[in-house]
Formats: C-alpha cells, structure tokens, sequence
C-alpha cells in the first residue's frame, strides 16, 4: 500500500513560515510525572511567547486523549502509539511555523527517542520536570495518586510502572527549589538562543 503513496512537495516550507514569523519552530517537549507541573510550566512559557508575538501552540495528555487518541487505552503497545501519533502532530505543526509545547509524561527513554527521530533532532528540544514523586503525590491534582495506591488505576507511572529520567535534556527543571516563574524564565531565556 505505502509503496503508492508519494510524498506532495508544496511551494511553502517550513523556512518561508520561519522567516514570515520571524522566529524558528520547534518542539518544547515537557517530560516527568504526573503532577510535576509540566502543563502548568508550559502553559505559562506559552503565554510569554505568544505576548512576544510568536506562533504558539500547546499539546497535553489529556486533551490529545480525549480527540485524536480518545481510541487508546494504557498498555504498554497504545502508550507508544499513542507518542507515536503526537509525535506526528507535533512534526506537522513545527512544519506550519509553530512553537510546540507538548506535555507528556512519556517515561520511557526509547519512547522519547522516538518522538525525537519523528520529529528531527534539530527542531526537538527535551524538558525534564524534574519534582520529587512525593511532591507529585501530595499534589495530586486529578486524585489519580490516591487512586493507583488504592489499586483502582494499574500500571501508573511512578507507582507500578517505571519512569526513565532523561539523561541529557536539553533543559532541566527542578521544581522542588525553583518556583514557577524562575522555571518559566530558564525555557524562555533557553527559547531566546535557538537560531532562526
């Protein structure tokens, strides 16, 4: 079937998009547990940007699963697939000009590596929110914590399920000693070095 399918080459690209916006796109990806504060930290970069004047656009868990992955469950096979689709998405928008935030709790390094080849090295940029699993715990924003200690939710990161830390991101956040706005000025003054 693939062997029918040609690759459409359009008149715009990617570097006309770039220089119209008079910024680079590019791919801000969030990782750590559930709790950590990844959307909460991106949510507040993206704010910064668009006030700059940038082309934004956020991705997260919860609103991806509810539209174009509300077909997949929590296996091991449909949370791969699931990054796999994001990853995707997220090529497509850094194609049209747009700064990507993606907050995923994607705990496997090898899922990461993928979303990363996806994408392309260059316009892949790798965010660690690094917060201590107690402090995600005592957080607990959605109570799904308290719902993986009483048994009710398997496999759930951080609790039965591993997560992978990343070894080299390209920015880490340790949100334990850094408030909110200290973490959202280091992704901002990180997105200010990236050339055009």
């Amino acid at each position: 079937m693939t062997k029918n399918i040609i690759k459409h080459d359009f008149v715009i690209s990617k570097t006309h998009r770039n220089k119209a916006n008079k910024h680079p796109s590019f791919v801000l990806w969030f990782t750590g547990l559930s709790g950590s504060g990844k959307s909460t930290i991106a949510n507040a970069v993206e704010e910064q940007l668009f006030a700059m004047g940038m082309q934004t656009y956020s991705l997260d868990g919860d609103n991806i699963r509810k539209g174009i992955n509300n077909d997949l469950g929590f296996s091991e096979e449909e949370r791969h697939e699931n990054l796999r689709r994001i990853a995707e998405v997220s090529k497509l928008f850094v194609d049209a000009g747009i700064i990507t935030l993606a907050s995923f709790i994607s705990p496997t390094r090898k899922d990461r590596a993928m979303v990363k080849e996806i994408v392309g090295a260059a316009q892949f940029f790798e965010v660690f929110v690094d917060t201590p699993l107690h402090i995600c715990e005592s957080r607990d924003p959605k109570g799904l914590y308290k719902k993986a200690r009483a048994g009710e939710i398997k496999n759930f990161t951080g609790i039965d399920a591993p997560y992978e830390p990343p070894l080299k991101p390209d920015l880490h956040l340790l949100t334990e000693n850094e408030p909110l706005d200290v973490c959202v000025e280091k992704v901002i003054t990180f997105v200010k070095q990236i050339p055009i």
